[in-house]
């Protein structure tokens, strides 16, 4: 599998550090809100990504963090009258019931920032030991001076840098780059005993730490937005190599923007969407399907008409399938038919592509493509003639290229009793000719909400 390194800024080669297995560390949300549309694409794309893994044989540890100590989430929670950990706790809640909705996995390992301030305050102890970290002002703040390395993943120089953090600039840095390690305790405030009195820790220690906690000092691959290669991951690279003296990362990816309408997402436009209201709207395997729709890091357009057009497509998905279960209950035959040789070829030749795609940096837009060639042949190769190993191996195929996708998650409707039994009479009827049965028949099912379609294979409730 080839994978498109922000550091190196080509594609490379994956090669896991333990041979089998792979660890990826995938950066969370704060804890304050419901996350929005621009969050749903790297929690959607990199839970394919630890599906493919799976596909190919890997043991996936994934690790996804909730940051669950932040200036927004201390003045919501001072706002409503509650705990910080009472307001993590519930948009925890929250963000399971969207993400499950939206089909993503719960990762291996979900940490919270909060409960690892040990391993925080032992990784900024290494700091100071390896002359990377100083006091003023109360705060802790990483000498981005003293790193070599600082802004190789960015690609940005220290001399030109502002500072990207998210507290205010402190009078007392160094350097307008150096970003906080531990912040000195403020009245009101969640704060812990360290070396350095009561405090709480920066923004992007948090990440440091529970990368190497879960997953060791060098990690296979660490994913987020676009948005976070700086200042967050470009701080995170500074501050483990700093304190452990290896490479942090050895792959890393980044998801392209999404836009809304054409226009960057933001509050003032008024086209700022939480999934939770994308969802009252629209079926969350559309989404789901919108979001893998392009590569991931080429940036992506949302709009109304694009989400028609991707509901349109997954029926296409549905549609197949059901047709496939459909003639699965009425063929027969443990052995392909004279010619069918060919049709498994040609869909086995959309596997490959399908894999190719995947291989090539994780390209879900061809990979769709091989999957609705897959389609287009199960539409139009299998009938009520097929051999049931034909059916079988076009459903099982189907199957696990949207398995990987995180698609055709809902199962086929089962049919009430009373409609099976119904359409029974109908099929007797139909097979002796009685067709103002059958019709009249056929008004019952309906009246019932069912659609009835007569193929050449047979009647098909719907």
């Amino acid at each position: 599998m080839q994978i498109f390194n922000t550091m190196s800024r080509r594609k490379e080669k994956f090669v896991p550090i333990q041979e089998g297995k792979v660890g990826i560390y995938a950066c969370g949300p704060t804890v304050y809100n419901y996350f929005h549309i621009g969050n749903a694409r790297p929690f959607v794309v990199f839970d394919v990504l630890r599906r493919y893994f799976e596909y190919k044989g890997y043991e996936v540890k994934f690790v996804q963090n909730f940051t669950d100590i932040d200036d927004k989430m201390i003045n919501r929670a001072n706002d409503e009258g509650i705990t910080v950990k009472e307001l993590g706790d519930r948009f925890i809640d929250e963000y399971f019931k969207d993400a499950g909705a939206l089909g993503v996995r719960e990762a291996s390992v979900h940490p919270r920032a909060t409960e690892h301030i040990e391993a925080i305050i032992k990784i900024v102890e290494l700091l100071f030991e390896n002359g990377h970290a100083y006091e003023a002002g109360g705060d802790v703040y990483y000498d981005t001076t003293s790193f070599a390395g600082y802004g190789k993943l960015s690609g940005q120089n220290t001399r030109d840098l502002n500072s990207g953090a998210r507290i205010e600039v402190g009078m007392d840095k160094k350097h307008p780059a150096d970003f906080v390690l531990w912040k000195g305790a403020k009245p009101g405030e969640p704060s812990w005993d360290s070396p350095w009195g009561k405090g709480r820790p920066g923004w992007h220690i948090e990440c440091s730490a529970m990368s190497t906690v879960h997953l060791g000092e060098t990690v296979d691959i660490h994913c987020g937005g676009q948005d976070l290669i700086f200042p967050h991951h470009e701080n995170e690279v500074a501050q483990s190599e700093g304190a452990f003296g290896k490479p942090f990362v050895n792959y890393w990816m980044h998801n392209g923007f999404l836009n809304i309408d054409d226009e960057k997402m933001s509050k003032s436009l008024g086209n700022f969407f939480t999934v939770r209201d994308i969802l009252k709207k629209y079926d969350a395997e559309t989404v789901r399907m919108f979001l893998l729709s392009a590569h991931y890091r080429n940036p992506l357009n949302f709009s109304e008409d694009i989400l028609k057009q991707t509901e349109a497509s997954l029926q296409r998905l549905y549609t197949a399938r059901d047709k496939a279960l459909f003639l699965q209950g009425k063929a027969s035959g443990d052995e392909y038919k004279q010619g069918e040789d060919e049709i498994v070829k040609a869909i086995d030749e959309t596997l490959t592509k399908f894999e190719n795609a995947m291989d090539d940096d994780l390209n879900t837009a061809e990979g769709m493509g091989a999957l609705f060639e897959l389609v287009y042949i199960m539409n139009t190769e299998l009938s009520g003639e097929s051999s049931k190993k034909l059916v079988d191996y076009s459903l099982n195929t189907l199957n696990k290229i949207c398995d990987v996708l995180g698609l055709l998650m809902k199962g086929a409707e089962e049919l009430p009793e009373e409609v099976q039994k119904l359409a029974k009479e109908r099929e007797i009827a139909r097979k002796e000719k009685n067709w103002a049965l059958s019709d009249e028949l056929r008004d019952k099912i309906s009246a019932m909400g069912y659609t009835v379609e007569d193929t050449p294979e047979g009647q098909k409730i719907m």
